[in-house]
């Protein structure tokens, strides 16, 4: 893909590639419903794709897989599959995931082409960036809320962090299920 051609990816152009990360931190509910931390390494990969035509929208994608391994461990403890979609006329990128544990997101934000920082949100409930779980999920770890920051440090590396936020059944207050990483260009 030629250069010119990378500034209809908008803020999305830098993260195409395949990138890791050693110093992940995840802070989820432990197998007792408390809390557990794991450290992690993670791989993700971007390719684009696009134009994708909807009438008069036009997106420019990025297809992701990502997987997350324990520090120590072989197999990943999190895989999520996906696409983050800029849209230059409405200045809205928004990212459609999918966890193979029964989970569905699709959460957006605002940005402009050359932002180097850009935060993505969901709801429970919304009709536009929403949030769908399987029966299970929905009655024992009910996530009404998403929340996730990127931050493109340079070329070579970005970080986010992101808030999962779950309604544990038993628990009366909410659980923050965090998850953060730096991620180096490989």
């Amino acid at each position: 893909m030629e250069t010119k051609d990378l500034k209809n990816w908008g803020p999305l152009a830098v993260l195409i590639g395949q990138w890791e990360g050693d110093k992940g931190d995840d802070i989820a509910p432990g197998d007792d419903r408390g809390t557990e931390n794991n450290k992690f390494h993670e791989v993700v990969i971007f390719e684009p794709l696009g134009p994708n035509q909807n009438h008069e929208q036009i997106l420019y994608s990025l297809r992701y897989n990502l997987k997350a391994t324990r520090l120590g461990d072989k197999d990943p403890f999190h895989e999520e599959y996906g696409y983050i979609h800029w849209d230059a006329k409405e200045k809205q990128l928004s990212r459609s995931s999918i966890i193979p544990r029964g989970f569905a997101m699709l959460s957006g934000g605002k940005a402009e082409a050359d932002s180097k920082e850009f935060s993505l949100s969901a709801k429970l409930g919304s009709q536009t960036y929403g949030i769908c779980s399987n029966p299970f999920l929905d009655r024992e770890f009910k996530t009404v809320a998403f929340d996730i920051k990127f931050t493109i440090h340079n070329d070579r590396e970005f970080s986010y962090e992101e808030d999962t936020q779950i309604q544990i059944k038993g628990k009366p207050d909410i659980f923050h299920h965090r998850d953060k990483n730096r991620m180096k260009k490989v």
